[in-house]
Parts: structure tokens; C-alpha cells; sequence
């Protein structure tokens, strides 16, 4: 994984937002041995998204669900699978280099094929649990 601390301040260290190279998603989701689940997450200080680099085993799935609030961005990074879209839906085609957009409220499940499969996902963050007073609430 690739990450830099410069990224934080600017050249003179005024704390000035710089872009950096995060990870290389291709070598990361292809070196031996392969294991499946989250690979890279992004996790930066005072991000505006969420993004993870996930590899699913050959075979493996990621069951139905809905994500209620969030579009979410998939990138198919290495590997083939199937993208289930709904009920109603014909099951989608993923090979490398796929992108699909996920609106909120939708419904999909993925499965990878017999080489297994790594993709990007990336999407809003959500904002962090806070406590607040009684009074806050109302």
C-alpha cells in the first residue's frame, strides 16, 4: 500500500490539503496469496468518502441487501463475477474494469466467479454517532 503523511500539509506546513496516491489497487488485489475480504480502506482524516478495495474468494457472495441512504460506486478492479440488481432485474456481467452505479435504495447482491473477484467501492461518508442532550433532540 502507497500512502503519505505530506498529504496533510503543504509545503511550507501550513496544514493546505494535498492530493496523495492512497494504494495500488491492482498490485494489492493480485499479490499471492489472495485473501478475501477488505484489502484497503480509505481512512483519512477529514475525508468527505468512504472507500474500500474488497476480493471476494472464488465462489464467495455478498448476500442481498439495500444501503437505504447512500449511492454507492462500484469499480471492478481485478477477477469476473455477477452483480444481482433486484427482483426484477436480469443479473449484470462483471469483468475488469466495470463500473456500476448502486442508487440508494436499491437492491444487489454479488458473487464472484471461478477466479474470485476484487472491486472499489466508494461512496458518501457517514456522518460519525454523536451524542447529544434531551434538548439537542427535539
Amino acid at each position: 500500500m502507497v500512502s503519505s503523511a505530506a498529504r496533510d500539509a503543504g509545503p511550507d506546513g501550513a496544514g493546505e490539503p494535498q492530493p496523495s496516491l492512497l494504494c495500488d489497487a491492482r498490485t494489492l488485489a493480485g499479490d499471492p496469496p489472495v485473501p478475501a475480504g477488505v484489502l484497503w480502506k480509505l481512512a483519512e482524516s477529514g475525508r468527505q468518502l468512504d472507500a474500500n478495495l474488497v476480493r471476494l474468494a472464488p465462489g464467495g457472495r455478498v448476500a442481498p441487501h439495500a444501503e437505504p441512504d447512500l449511492d454507492v460506486l462500484v469499480y471492478v478492479v481485478s477477477g469476473a463475477g455477477t452483480l444481482g440488481a433486484g427482483p426484477r432485474d436480469e443479473p449484470l456481467a462483471l469483468a475488469e474494469g466495470a463500473t456500476v452505479w448502486l442508487p440508494h435504495g436499491s437492491t444487489r447482491s454479488i458473487a464472484a466467479g471461478p477466479d474470485g473477484l476484487a472491486y472499489l467501492t466508494v461512496h458518501g461518508r457517514r456522518p460519525g454517532m454523536r451524542i447529544r442532550s434531551h434538548r439537542d433532540s427535539s
